[in-house]
């Protein structure tokens, strides 16, 4: 008994880490005076529930950056298979996370990446994505090119 409640106090400690080191980060670019050119949230997940949370800590910090620097640039990049939940079929299962990404590509002009490659290795393409979601190439390879221009990678962890 005691074994498992130290493994569930464990787990309780990592999730509250994830949550604070997710903040913790964007909390040091506020503060800055000078911010870096943009900020790229990189989503990794297994599961297209995923982009519930995720997708939501997106929308939080976006709000928090724009507030602090209007002109800061925002992308997201999605390259696990929590991406699947972003295809035309799931618009309605996930009804809340894709107006929530709309919005965010529509009316904050951020832009929303799927990762090409991984969506070919399951049969799906950029036709099965709404126009809303950029479909590039290689997802890693996306996030390294918001890197070279100067935006700084958050790996997004579930809270």
């Amino acid at each position: 008994m005691t074994r498992y409640l130290a493994i569930f106090l464990l787990n309780i400690f990592l999730i509250s880490q994830a949550v604070a080191s997710n903040q913790e980060k964007i909390d040091g670019i506020l503060k800055d005076k000078n911010p870096p050119f943009g900020v790229v949230f990189e989503i990794v997940e297994g599961s297209e529930s995923d982009l519930q949370w995720a997708i939501a800590e997106v929308k939080k910090y976006s709000d928090q950056l724009r507030k602090r620097f209007p002109d800061i640039g925002i992308a997201v990049v999605s390259h696990g298979s929590e991406q699947f939940g972003l295809m035309k079929s799931e618009a309605e299962d996930l009804k809340e996370v894709h107006a929530t990404v709309k919005s965010l590509v529509q009316d904050d002009s951020i832009p929303v990446h799927v990762c090409g490659t991984h969506a070919s290795w399951y049969g799906k393409s950029a036709e099965d994505f709404p126009d809303y979601i950029a479909v590039s190439p290689a997802g890693p390879t996306e996030i390294a090119n918001y890197e070279d221009m100067g935006y700084e990678k958050i790996v997004l962890e579930e809270p």
